[in-house]
């Protein structure tokens, strides 16, 4: 029996809602065919900076606040995988870029995503072609809510 892709949201606090979560999943899972992956399970958890510096420590030995890290656990050629998102530095970065809490919020999240598509982060060209790639989705995912 084929089991269905899933994308869930979890919340270590509450302290932000994630409104129109079921059209927010549709389009995650059109962003993962557009760009040729085919998805089991994505687990996006969104936590505080010291749940995610612990992770960080732990699992990377990197000893520094991030916005996110991407597990990526596929076994197979469909992806699973867990992203964590600080909460804190999401809104850390909103104020800084001069952005909505929400628009900076879909940014992340679509950045976890693309880098289980295959993008990186690391170089300057990397770092352009993601940034182009997040802008991509963030102007795609505007148009459908008008």
């Amino acid at each position: 029996m084929k089991t269905l892709p899933t994308i869930r949201f979890f919340f270590e606090n509450k302290s932000v809602s994630l409104l129109q979560r079921t059209r927010l999943k549709k389009f995650l899972l059109a962003l993962f065919k557009k760009e040729g992956k085919r998805v089991d399970s994505i687990n996006y958890i969104f936590c505080s900076d010291k749940r995610l510096l612990e992770i960080n420590r732990q699992f990377l030995q990197h000893d520094f606040y991030t916005d996110i890290i991407t597990f990526d656990l596929s076994e197979s050629d469909h992806l699973s995988a867990e992203i964590y998102i600080s909460l804190d530095r999401v809104r850390e970065n909103a104020q800084t870029h001069k952005t909505t809490l929400k628009s900076e919020l879909l940014r992340v999240i679509f950045h976890g995503a693309l880098h289980l598509c295959g993008y990186g982060d690391k170089t300057k060209r990397e770092k352009m072609l993601m940034r182009e790639k997040e802008n991509q989705y963030l102007g795609e995912v505007e148009k459908m809510r008008r």
